[in-house]
């Protein structure tokens, strides 16, 4: 195994929290408020669905293969030649999606406090960052995760309540004026979002205690569902019908804090939680590019392709959009189908697959026998 490090299970949950969240509390509103209008609440319900899923579906090929991650046991699955193929799509996809991860850390820092910083140097900074902890390995990503999420968890919720008396209930309703429907499409971009799961399965192989792996998973999938059901209520009650149009509500909703005309322009502190969020987020896509890089390689060691990667994904996160609205549109229309196919689609056939060969081989043993 290239990783000698352990985590976890309560590591591990904390590490996919923001994975999910960092990038998604910023967008997630607007994104669902397009289609699911007042409903927008409901939409991360649906899309927990595929959250519980894939980590159900990341579990059972764990216990299949139990020392191995996605790229080691699509090979054999599938065979040697067909899982080089999924390993090089995986290998791209991840690069790919890393990149767009990087770009918009970039378009938010750049559009919302360094106008004048060249965005290249703010990809290149936490660039540098994240490839100190991947160097570290999987267990300085957890300590970093269990130091850093809860804080983030429990000021979000301070965020919230300070809100509260800026609420107007009145935007919730007409509910369902739609019925279920607008909810349902709403969700489908959180889908793609909720599909980032599949990520438990490069970090199952490497649990203290691999028998809490799923429960651990499922609580985090939980965690990220309420958190974004308490995003899109807050950005509901504030902005109501003009969430669709903010790009990024929690932001806008942080400068309506004000106590006592002392307690007020908290959006820093969103910002320093976004960005703590984000390094997380990087690091932990960051880490599974390389690992499954250096696995689908053969090589000894992951860490020396650590800072060769992280050169390629600062320019991945230059060649990914030309501008925020481009981002915006596509990870808001085509992306889901895109993240869906790879992070759903690929581990269920390799789970129907693997079955199928396993009924088979007990099959011709019983026959044997």
């Amino acid at each position: 195994m290239l990783e000698r490090g352990k985590i976890s299970a309560l590591q591990m949950a904390f590490m996919m929290n923001p994975t999910i969240l960092a990038t998604g509390l910023l967008l997630v509103p607007a994104i669902t408020a397009k289609t699911a209008k007042q409903d927008l609440w409901l939409s991360p319900i649906w899309a927990s669905f595929i959250g519980f899923m894939i980590v159900f579906v990341a579990y059972r090929l764990h216990r299949l293969y139990p020392k191995e991650t996605m790229f080691e046991y699509s090979e054999q699955i599938l065979g040697k030649i067909p899982g080089k193929i999924v390993g090089v799509i995986l290998v791209f996809y991840y690069f790919h999606v890393t990149g767009i991860i990087v770009r918009e850390y970039g378009e938010f820092v750049s559009g919302t406090f360094l106008h004048q910083t060249p965005m290249v140097v703010i990809f290149s900074t936490m660039i540098i960052v994240s490839s100190m902890a991947v160097y570290g390995g999987l267990e300085v990503i957890g300590r970093c995760s269990e130091m850093i999420v809860p804080v983030l968890l429990v000021l979000y919720l301070v965020i919230f309540v300070m809100l509260l008396k800026d609420l107007d209930t009145k935007n919730f309703f007409p509910m369902l004026e739609n019925g279920l429907g607008s909810s349902l499409k709403g969700s489908v971009v959180l889908q793609s979002w909720f599909s980032e799961f599949i990520l438990v399965s490069f970090f199952f192989p490497y649990l203290r205690d691999q028998d809490k792996g799923m429960k651990w998973g499922m609580i985090s999938v939980f965690s990220v569902m309420f958190y974004m059901v308490l995003t899109n209520v807050m950005s509901l009650l504030l902005f109501g019908k003009l969430t669709a149009s903010l790009t990024y509500p929690v932001m806008v909703a942080a400068r309506y804090i004000s106590i006592a005309d002392f307690l007020a322009h908290l959006e820093s502190i969103v910002m320093a939680l976004w960005v703590a969020g984000t390094f997380i987020k990087i690091t932990v896509f960051y880490y599974v590019l390389v690992l499954g890089t250096a696995q689908w390689l053969k090589l000894t060691d992951f860490r020396t392709i650590v800072l060769p990667i992280g050169f390629l994904l600062i320019l991945f996160g230059i060649w990914s959009a030309p501008n925020l609205q481009v981002l915006s549109h596509f990870l808001s229309t085509t992306a889901a189908f895109y993240l869906l196919s790879i992070q759903v689609g690929f581990p269920v056939i390799l789970l129907i697959i693997a079955l199928i060969k396993k009924k088979r081989q007990q099959m011709k043993g019983s026959i044997t026998g």
